[in-house]
């Protein structure tokens, strides 16, 4: 009997990405195996580049919605595809509902929100063991007492190079005959993983000083800091902030030579794509989230203060605010991009 399996995925790009390892390590266990994963709308441009992944679900259910009923309802709609088992990458009680009411026999996870009943395989989340979320991720796809497979198998996402020329051409632009560094300055958790703009600005005023073309990318949410690098370049980048959806982003950085990116999203896809790639880490901690990329380089003071996994600095002082990230100078990136 072929093995038929539904994966909740997380709703964050970059644990989306790390989820792939997950994919793979079911695929090498159980060959034969249907992988099919449910998850907001906004990932599934990721899992089309994922050749483990047979089919999409978009969860129709809003950002921290209970929608209890609601997930019931889209739970009970699954009970006729032949799942044999679910595994629930999220901690979150609502999202265990879904596998509850589609009747999945085997409904494997940790524990999370007390799920006791709506998760019957429960695994035991060692954190001094499972130190990083690609662990805990490809743990639930193992046997119980099976150990990690070494090494973790890493995310490997296909681009489409046609695509990525048809959005230049959208955008009334041409693909470079120069290298091209992408800049990804933006890190939806907030500013203390975000490294300054000017940083940014002097390290691509460096790289097209130098011949290269750099290109911007970021979501809406990111336009405001992409728009001021520009600026700080004379408007000689391109400037992709807010322009590109996800699905275009992935397959024009796919183009790019080199990235820089804060700890985001759009590093775990500058990893997976194998780009040459240089990691900026403010308040989180690259032990835990690091990027799946042997030759990836890490920029990380490990300060006395970090990781401290805040949001926005703790510190008011001009002194200390944001030293994690300011103490890493351009000269150093720029370095590593060059000697590398």
């Amino acid at each position: 009997m072929t093995e038929k399996i539904l994966i909740l995925g997380p709703a964050w790009v970059g644990d989306m990405v790390l989820a792939q390892s997950l994919f793979k390590t079911l695929k090498t266990n159980k060959p034969n195996c249907i992988i099919d994963v449910a998850a907001p709308a906004w990932t599934l441009p990721l899992l089309e580049r994922m050749p483990e992944v047979s089919s999409t679900i978009a969860l129709p259910f809003k950002h921290g919605e209970l929608a209890l009923w609601k997930r019931i309802r889209f739970g009970r709609s699954l009970k006729n595809q032949g799942y044999t088992q679910s595994i629930i990458l999220t901690n979150s009680l609502k999202s265990a509902i879904l596998p509850w009411a589609a009747g999945i026999k085997k409904r494997t996870s940790y524990l999370g929100e007390t799920r006791y009943g709506l998760i019957n395989d429960i695994r035991q989340l060692d954190k001094a063991k499972l130190k990083k979320t690609v662990d805990r991720f490809v743990n639930l796809g193992l046997e119980h007492n099976q150990q990690l497979p070494t090494p973790i198998p890493n995310p490997v996402l296909l681009a489409n190079r046609e695509n990525a020329i048809n959005a230049l051409k959208n955008l009334g632009l041409n693909l470079p005959t120069t290298k091209i560094l992408g800049l990804c300055p933006g890190a939806e958790y907030g500013e203390a993983k975000r490294w300054p703009a000017a940083y940014y600005a002097e390290v691509a005023n460096d790289a097209i000083d130098k011949g290269w073309a750099v290109w911007l990318f970021g979501s809406d949410k990111d336009i405001s800091v992409t728009s001021s690098i520009n600026q700080l370049t004379n408007n000689r980048s391109t400037d992709f902030g807010g322009k590109t959806k996800l699905a275009e982003a992935i397959d024009l950085m796919s183009l790019c030579n080199t990235i820089i990116s804060n700890d985001s999203g759009l590093m775990h896809v500058a990893a997976a794509l194998d780009k040459k790639l240089i990691s900026i880490y403010g308040s989180s901690d690259p032990s835990h989230t690091p990027p799946m990329h042997p030759n990836a380089v890490i920029k990380y003071l490990s300060l006395e203060c970090s990781p401290c996994f805040k949001r926005e600095c703790p510190f008011h002082s001009a002194e200390l605010r944001l030293k994690c990230l300011k103490e890493i100078k351009p000269q150093s990136v720029i370095d590593s991009i060059f000697t590398h």
